[in-house]
This record gives structure tokens, sequence and C-alpha cells, in this order.
């Protein structure tokens, strides 16, 4: 019979469980209404994913292939609307924050495992990420599964912490390669936890490994197939070139973070980074902030080098709101947990309200903080009433050209009931985006086609055809910001001559 003592500890535990999962699912409704009103359209990213959804394959050019799977099988159960296709990101991080407190719960304690998930459930980050889908989305979920298997495989040396591991981490690279500071923060924590290093003469660490290897290797085929494709686009989203320091960039990455995790959390984390410099950690501590760490000095490095966007730096927190939770808890300075929750849940609700009002309002400084996603429909519209003019005067396109990505992928998610082919301008031996490598202007046999352009100047398509009409040029509202110009032709006739010049 147990302990009385111990019956209460895991009344209490369960109590504790409860109240989580019941406010984490709380959160998530909350979300789920509000994006069935948010009312922006499908960023461009957000419709190049969608589209890969609809060609499944091992591998797009820019990204490994697990959001594509993600959205596609989204959509076949719900639908193509935007909120069928962010769906999966309030859901999924819902997820994720339900792990960290598994997390918290198994290797802390009950209190602590609530905190650090409620926490991760409301950075601003994550409130901001619920309302889109990206790579970010499962990438966080593959990481906090990684991590508590991580955890598991050093207790109890299980194979199934062992599967598990490998599993998430090689699932994780399906979603982005940034999975693989995963293994880095690793090697940075066995180097320094000689108690935590008996894992390396088992067989389970090894096992995972090439678990996370061998779930990879599909993708890394297709990439073979493509020219190393999403390598090289990894490699020129470095841009590692030119002048090789920027500290206006660096800056504003380190400032960016005091967004992302909350200028509380951030600071503590900061101040806790020096404290371990000062040896001032338990092991466990210790081992969260091995897989924060690294992350943010490698991102840092990477901003003051070229660039690097604040999103770039996420996973760090799934480990770091553990630290900060962890030592804030333990020195006894859960208030400024609870006046970090404070702040964060307003400007969650801020998050959640505001894109039901996109385009309505403006902000000091900042002006229509939905600019970036609105318009699109808009403008789309005005291509297919294009289409239209031209069938009804029987002289009908043979396909839509778009000169860049953005316009790509908008025009094949809000024209993917009209019947005329979408295809992209490739310019060059190589292609810069997925639709020049799979959906490029191959021919006359697509002419004439109706160009969609936002560039002042499209003279590098248009001298490439030998008749070229200007058919109109609309400015298209995009919220309360600066209208988007758009100009539209018709062309006809692909100059396959060395003098191109001649035709504009």
């Amino acid at each position: 019979m147990q302990p009385a003592a111990a019956r209460t500890d895991r009344i209490s535990a369960l109590g504790t469980a409860t109240w989580v999962y019941a406010g984490l699912a709380a959160l998530l409704l909350v979300r789920a209404v509000a994006l069935y009103f948010n009312q922006t359209d499908l960023f461009f990213d957000e419709a190049q994913y969608w589209h890969w959804g609809k060609e499944p394959a091992l591998g797009y050019y820019s990204k490994p292939p697990l959001i594509a799977w993600l959205i596609g099988a989204t959509t076949v159960a719900c639908g193509d609307s935007t909120f069928c296709i962010r769906l999966p990101a309030p859901v999924l991080h819902t997820l994720t924050a339900g792990v960290i407190f598994e997390i918290g719960r198994r290797f802390v304690s009950p209190a602590v495992g609530a905190w650090a998930a409620i926490g991760f459930a409301t950075l601003p980050g994550v409130s901001l990420s619920a309302g889109i889908i990206s790579t970010d989305v499962p990438l966080l979920l593959c990481w906090a599964v990684a991590l508590l298997a991580y955890l598991e495989l050093g207790r109890s040396r299980r194979w199934a912490a062992a599967v598990a591991l490998g599993a998430a981490i090689g699932i994780g690279l399906n979603a982005k390669y940034a999975m693989a500071f995963f293994l880095v923060s690793m090697a940075v924590h066995l180097a320094a936890s000689p108690s935590y290093r008996q894992i390396l003469v088992g067989r389970q660490l090894w096992v995972a490994i090439g678990l996370a290897i061998l779930l990879i290797i599909p993708n890394l085929a297709w990439n073979l197939g493509n020219g190393f494709a999403t390598f090289a686009h990894t490699a020129d989203n470095a841009r590692w070139s030119g002048t090789l320091l920027s500290f206006g960039k660096g800056l504003e990455f380190i400032g960016g973070q005091f967004g992302v995790f909350g200028p509380v959390l951030f600071g503590a984390l900061l101040v806790i980074a020096y404290r371990a410099a000062r040896r001032e950690l338990t092991d466990l501590e210790g081992l969260f902030l091995c897989f924060t760490l690294p992350v943010l000095l490698m991102m840092s490095t990477q901003a003051f080098i070229s660039r690097a966007h604040a999103n770039w730096a996420a996973t760090a927190y799934v480990a770091g709101i553990l630290l900060v939770t962890t030592v804030l808890t333990r020195s006894g300075a859960s208030r400024w947990l609870w006046r970090s929750l404070v702040l964060h849940v307003v400007i969650a609700g801020a998050l959640a309200i505001g894109p039901a009002y996109a385009g309505r309002f403006v902000l000091p400084a900042i002006g229509d903080p939905y600019q970036r996603m609105l318009g699109w429909k808009a403008l789309v519209s005005e291509a297919r009433d294009h289409l239209a003019a031209a069938r009804r005067a029987n002289a009908p396109f043979a396909a839509i050209l778009a000169d860049e990505r953005a316009m790509t992928a908008e025009l094949l998610y809000y024209l993917r009931d009209d019947p005329t082919p979408v295809v992209a301008w490739r310019d060059g031996p190589r292609p810069r985006d997925h639709f020049e490598l799979t959906r490029p202007l191959t021919g006359s046999s697509q002419t004439p086609a109706l160009l969609v352009s936002l560039r002042r100047d499209a003279t590098h398509i248009t001298r490439r055809f030998a008749e070229v009409e200007l058919i109109a040029e609309t400015k298209v509202p995009a919220g309360l910001g600066t209208p988007r110009t758009v100009r539209f032709f018709r062309l006809s006739g692909i100059l396959h001559d060395k003098n191109p010049d001649r035709a504009r």
C-alpha cells in the first residue's frame, strides 16, 4: 500500500495535469475561433506550402517535405480554406506545450511543468506563429519530443526512448534542416556532462542516430536528383558573401529575441547564462542550457556575419522555457513568471483579435501591421477578370505567367478553380524557386500568356517576346498601407534568337 504522502503527491500531480491540459485546450479553442474570423489573405509562403501539398514529393526547392505533407493531409480532410490550411499551427503548438509539460513534470516537478507549458503556449512568438502555418510549427514539436526522449534515454536507457529520439530527429529534419542543431546541442551537452556520456557506450544512442539518418535519406535522394536544390537554397539564405560583418543586423536579431521569447523571460535567460558561467546551475538546468545557448549563439553569429530572422532561433526556447521556469522557481522568483504571463496573455489576445480587423487600423511607427498579408486575393481577382475577358473575346490565354515566387504562389492558390495553367518565368540555367524548377514557361505552346507583374520594369521578360501588349496597370489596395501596382501584359511569340532586344 502506498504511503499517504505519496498518494497525496500523485493526486496533486494529476490535478495539476488536468488544469494544464484544460488550459491548453481552452487556448487552442480560442485560437481556432480566431483563425476562423481571420481576415488576412494567405501569405505567399503559406500559399506555396499549400501548393506543394497538392503535389506530394520527397522534397521541394526551399524546404524538406513535411510541411507540404502536413498541409496536404489537413486540406484533404478539411478543405482548402485559409482556416483549414492554418489550423495545424495552433494544434501542433498545443501538442508542443503538452510535451514540455511532460518534460517538466517528469524531470523537475508538476508545478514547473505547468509553468513551462503555459509559458511556452503564450510566448509572443508562439502566439504570432499560431495564426500562420510555417515550417517552425512541426519543427518545434519534433524538437520537444526529441528533448523528452533524450532525457528519458539518459535516465533509463530504454529502447523506446532511443526509437522516439531517432524518429523525432529524423522527422524534424524533414520539417526543417535546423533540426540538425539538436545534434549540435546534444554534442555540447555530452562534452559538458561526464555522467551523461555513459549513453555513448550503449547501442541505443547510435541506433537513434541511425534511425534519424534513415528517415532523412529519401529527402537527400530527392536533392541528389534535383541538383541539391534545397541545400543550395539554404546556403543562399545564409548569404555568406560580400561584407561579412553586420552589427546592425546582429543587434536587430538580438533585440528580436526579446519579442519572440518575451522581455521578462529573455532578460532572465541572459542572467541565467551569466550565472552558468559561475557554475551556479544544477545538472538538469545545465542540460536545458546546452539545448538553448548553442542555437542562440549560432544564430547570433549568423546575424552579425550576414543576417538572421528572429524566428531562426525558435528551437532554443523549447529548453529555454524549461530552464527559465526551473531556475526562477528554485530561486523563489516565481513572481517574474506571473508578470511575464500577464504580459504575454495580453499580447496573445491582441494577436488573436487583430487579424479579425486586418486592414482597418494602423499602429504608430508601423502603419498597417497586416499589409503584407492583404490585397493578394483582390489582385488575383483582377487577373481572373482579364482571363474571363479574353475567353469572351474568343482569344483565351494559354497560360498565366508570373515573374516571381510570391506572385506564382498567390496565383496558384486563388486561381485554383480556374483551368488556365500558372507558369513561372525562368531566366537562367539555375531555378531560383520551386515553381521555376517544376513549372517553367517552356515554349510557344503556352502563349499567348497573361503576364502578371509587380515590377516597375518588366522588360527582362517582355523583351523575349515578339508581341507585347500592356493590357492594364492597376493599383490594388493592401489594407491601409501603400497599394500594390500590378501590370498585366499579353505576350505572344517567344524569341529564341540571341538578340531579343529588338522586341519590346
